[in-house]
């Protein structure tokens, strides 16, 4: 992956995906675009990585997809469908990683930049950070996912509100709305969100995987489907190592490997 357009380090077991496109309030051009699939494949082969964190340099997260678009000998519909199919790859990838995912969010998440804070499993956003499915003011519909996505946070009436204004959502409404979880000034975003991640430093990477797999297709399962899902898991599950281990301490009274995540409170304090 290059450095000049994403950055990917780790903090403690946490892998942070920085986009570093500053001087375009980091737009998904094709470079970026080229660049998110080895980053996300990197944070799912490691096995010391419990967590991620994606954000954007330089005080925004993502300004949207870039809009001139080439189509390098193809028609501009065709070209443009398959820039979007192959957005979809990774970004399912990202939505479906089996870790905890949050998205640090600073100054403006528009159009597709909304759409990949919301793939994230939670969002924490700096008191100056600004939402918008900005798609209506090109003549677009929201893309890459977000249709999907946002009235499954927000309800399909609002959901519609929030597409059919092409509006600015400001952080604290966004609190508000559910669409994040913590709203806290800029300087102490990053260490918030590594904050947040590292809840999960100790948890059984694995299981919170599987859960994840499961909640985010639950929409879409009935509920006799969930059940045989359900059934299958716990059955897998029963036989690891981990299991045995929590087990045992449980029955000991011993100290659990994993005693769960504390609340995080909103205001991120």
């Amino acid at each position: 992956m290059s450095e000049e357009v994403l950055i990917y380090e780790k903090v403690g077991k946490t892998a942070v995906i920085t986009l570093n496109r500053p001087k375009y309030k980091n737009a998904l051009d094709d470079s970026l675009r080229a660049a998110m699939p080895a980053a996300i494949r990197a944070a799912r082969q490691d096995p010391s990585v419990a967590s991620v964190v994606l954000t954007g340099a330089g005080g925004s997260f993502c300004s949207g997809a870039q809009l001139s678009i080439s189509g390098d000998g193809i028609e501009k519909p065709f070209a443009v469908r398959e820039l979007l199919l192959d957005a979809h790859r990774w970004f399912a990838e990202l939505a479906d990683l089996e870790k905890p995912v949050i998205s640090a969010v600073d100054g403006f998440a528009v159009g597709a930049g909304f759409s990949l804070a919301l793939g994230a499993d939670f969002v924490v956003a700096s008191d100056r950070a600004k939402f918008a499915a900005s798609f209506a003011r090109v003549g677009f519909v929201p893309d890459l996912s977000l249709l999907h996505v946002l009235p499954r946070l927000v309800g399909l009436a609002r959901a519609k509100e929030i597409a059919f204004s092409a509006r600015d959502i400001p952080a604290d409404e966004a609190l508000q709305m559910g669409l994040v979880q913590a709203v806290v000034p800029a300087t102490r975003l990053l260490d918030t969100a590594l904050a947040f991640a590292r809840r999960f430093d100790e948890a059984p990477t694995h299981v919170l995987g599987l859960a994840k797999n499961i909640l985010n297709r639950s929409f879409e399962t009935d509920r006799y489907g969930l059940a045989q899902w359900e059934a299958a898991l716990q059955g897998i599950l029963a036989g690891s190592n981990y299991h045995a281990e929590a087990l045992q301490r449980f029955l000991s009274r011993s100290t659990p490997a994993y005693g769960g995540a504390h609340r995080f409170e909103a205001s991120g304090l």
